[in-house]
C-alpha cells in the first residue's frame, strides 16, 4: 500500500507546476497516467465499472468524476479538481488534489484551503479506538463553521486490494458513530465540500456530478492506515 501510495504522490509531485492556463483537462490526465505507467503501476479508474479516464478531472463546479476531454480547457480562474489512483502488485493508492488555476478569486483559493484544512481536522481522530463517525463529524464542523456544505451522495471509502472497500466514510455526521477504529484498517478520506448547496446532479455522460446550484465545489484526499498510537499517511512523499 505504501508503495502504491507512493505513485499517487509522484503523480502530485509531477503535475502540480503544470496545471496551468491553456491545457486540456485531457493533457493533465496523460500527464497522470505516464508517471504511473512509468512507475510501473496502472491507472485504477482506468475501465473501472468502465469510466474511460485514467483520472479523475473535474472543473470549478464538477465535484467528482469527471472525465478528461482535449476539448476542455482550463482558463485563468479555474479550480480543479485531481483524482488519483495506482495499481501496484495488487494494491491501491488513491488520493485527490484540487488546483488553482492562474490567477484565482480569494473565495475560490479559500474553499481549497478550507477542503484540505479540514481532511486534517478530520484525521486528529483517526485512531485505534475511535470511531469512524468522529473524523466524519470535524470535517463536517470544520467546514460548515466557515459557511460551507458537504456532499452527502459521495463518500471516503475502505481501501486495499479493491478500490472501494468497507467501511464507507461520510464528510458529515454525529461524533461516536460508525464502526471503532483497529490498527491496521486503511481509509480513503476525502472531503468533498461545496460553496454553496450540497444538492448534485449527474451529467448525461453518467459519471461528472456537479454542484446542482452551480457553484465551486473543492475535494481533497488521501489514502491512511490507522497505526498503533494513531495513523500514517499513505499518499504523500
Amino acid at each position: 500500500m505504501k508503495n502504491a501510495g507512493r505513485v499517487v504522490a509522484l503523480v502530485f509531485e509531477g503535475i502540480k507546476d503544470k496545471i496551468v492556463p491553456g491545457i486540456s483537462t485531457q493533457d493533465v490526465a496523460d500527464m497522470c497516467e505516464d508517471i504511473i505507467r512509468s512507475n510501473g503501476a496502472y491507472p485504477t479508474f482506468l475501465h473501472y465499472y468502465d469510466y474511460p479516464g485514467a483520472v479523475c478531472v473535474s472543473v470549478n463546479d464538477e465535484i467528482v468524476h469527471g472525465i478528461p476531454n482535449k476539448k476542455r480547457i482550463l482558463k485563468d480562474g479555474d479550480i480543479v479538481s485531481i483524482d488519483v489512483g495506482a495499481t501496484l502488485n495488487g494494491y491501491i493508492g488513491d488520493a485527490c488534489r484540487t488546483y488553482p488555476v492562474g490567477i484565482c478569486t480569494e473565495n475560490a483559493l479559500r474553499l481549497v484551503k478550507v477542503t484540505e484544512e479540514s481532511f486534517w481536522e478530520g484525521v486528529k481522530y483517526a485512531r485505534p479506538g475511535a470511531h469512524l463517525g468522529d473524523i466524519s463529524h470535524a470535517i463536517q464542523a470544520y467546514c460548515e463553521s466557515h459557511g460551507y456544505s458537504m456532499v452527502r451522495e459521495y463518500t471516503g471509502h475502505g481501501v486495499g486490494a479493491s478500490l472501494h472497500e468497507d467501511p464507507y466514510i461520510p464528510n458529515y455526521g454525529p461524533a461516536g458513530s460508525g464502526p471503532v477504529l483497529k490498527e491496521g484498517m486503511c481509509l480513503a478520506i476525502e472531503p468533498m465540500v461545496c460553496e454553496g448547496h450540497f444538492a448534485v446532479r449527474v451529467l448525461k455522460d453518467g459519471w461528472t456530478a456537479k454542484t446542482r446550484d452551480g457553484k465551486l465545489s473543492s475535494h481533497y484526499e488521501n489514502s491512511i492506515v490507522i497505526t498503533k498510537d494513531g495513523y500514517e499517511i499513505l499518499t504523500k512523499i
